[in-house]
């Protein structure tokens, strides 16, 4: 038998006084009051629990709010964008002129089911944050997998999308899709970025094939890729991640999460580049231009934080700059010539036919390449290689040439 039970019969059936009634079961002679207030006049409903919320909430967020977050989150979900308490405070903010909490917003979401349930995630001052402190201090860059559509909506042809992200602002500095990405693209969208935006004072980029051969392994390393060359004659700083943590490109790897969320969420799916691209261009002016960005102070755009500071620049100073020194051991091919890989491509280089089969090596100082006997220590050639041409002549006429000017 509850505890108000035992009360009520006891002041009421047994006529007990309430101050011997409370003392005996250690309770308050007002709750008592209460008791019997309510047992005369709901009977035996007083001993059923009642709720403990308030017949009046003054300080509810009105009805019309609440329908206004809802449809929010409806119509920023059905457009691929984010569609967090944050981002829906954003937006009534400065689309509605209401100012409602995210912990208000993220409570109406859950008593709606509008969200589901998340795992509890690991917190956020766990993680190891940086910034670059200026725009175009740090450029970042990755590609990533897209499927086309066929017109009859089965899926298409797999393409690639490449991405330059500023590490201070987020802005998006270049995005483009391609069939596959190929180390003479990151070039040209590298110096695509920099046409427009100026050059940056380090990139950071894992550390795919396309990006770096530095950390490519035993036997493949050696002469600088393409991007690797251009970053050492500009003087830039190039930075790679470690082999399978993601995290250090988070930012541009969040930015494409970000792109592929959308996309998908798109009603009608490109069934070629060209669409792609244009969708692509499309979300590239939203989200520098006119998308709040959680991570940026005030949730400000990209753009205005790329504008917002003095931009960083490129210390191209010849004494300064890293130099690529290497040896290597060949043989004169019949020919005449021997091969080096300058700037991700192979180079020929002309020494003599009647030196082939020659053992040499090859001591390399950026452009700079000696050419010795690797049996004598005979200097073979010496030369600047000329990176606009793959074949790189020896300067000597033939002798059939040389008959001709005696004669």
């Amino acid at each position: 038998m509850s505890k108000a039970r035992l009360v009520i019969t006891a002041v009421v059936l047994a006529h007990r006084p309430v101050p011997e009634v409370c003392a005996d079961y250690d309770v308050s002679r007002s709750w008592v009051y209460e008791l019997l207030a309510r047992y005369r006049t709901e009977g035996e409903a007083a001993f059923t629990p009642h709720s403990r919320r308030p017949h009046t909430t003054p300080t509810a967020t009105p009805a019309a709010t609440v329908e206004l977050i809802l449809r929010l989150r409806r119509e920023l979900t059905r457009a691929g964008h984010d569609a967090g308490a944050e981002t829906i405070a954003w937006h009534l903010a400065h689309h509605h002129d209401t100012t409602v909490s995210t912990a208000t917003i993220h409570r109406i979401l859950r008593r709606n089911d509008a969200i589901e349930p998340q795992p509890n995630k690991r917190p956020r001052s766990s993680y190891i944050r940086f910034q670059a402190d200026q725009p175009n201090e740090c450029w970042q860059s990755d590609f990533t997998h897209y499927r086309l559509t066929r017109p009859d909506g089965s899926p298409g042809t797999g393409v690639e999308i490449i991405t330059w992200l500023d590490d201070h602002s987020r802005y998006l500095l270049h995005c483009s899709a391609h069939r596959r990405i190929t180390a003479t693209i990151v070039v040209d969208t590298f110096r695509s970025a920099a046409a427009r935006h100026g050059y940056p004072a380090s990139t950071l980029t894992d550390n795919g094939m396309v990006y770096t051969v530095r950390l490519a392994g035993h036997g493949r390393s050696g002469g600088r890729n393409h991007l690797e060359h251009e970053l050492a004659i500009l003087g830039i700083t190039q930075k790679n991640g470690q082999p399978g943590h993601p995290q250090t490109q988070g930012k541009v790897e969040r930015f494409q999460q970000t792109l592929k969320k959308w996309l998908t969420a798109q009603p009608h799916q490109p069934a070629t580049i060209g669409q792609l691209q244009a969708l692509i261009d499309a979300f590239t002016d939203t989200y520098n231009h006119h998308r709040p960005h959680r991570s940026l102070p005030g949730q400000i755009t990209p753009a205005a934080a790329y504008q917002a500071r003095p931009k960083a620049s490129p210390t191209p100073d010849a004494r300064t700059r890293d130099s690529h020194d290497r040896i290597r051991t060949d043989k004169i091919d019949k020919t005449g010539a021997v091969t080096l890989r300058i700037a991700g491509q192979l180079r020929h280089i002309g020494i003599g036919r009647t030196h082939a089969g020659t053992c040499v090596k090859l001591l390399v100082h950026d452009l700079d390449v000696t050419i010795i006997n690797a049996t004598t220590g005979e200097i073979l050639r010496e030369l600047t290689i000329d990176p606009t041409r793959d074949y790189q002549p020896t300067g000597q006429t033939t002798s059939t040439t040389q008959k001709t000017k005696n004669a």
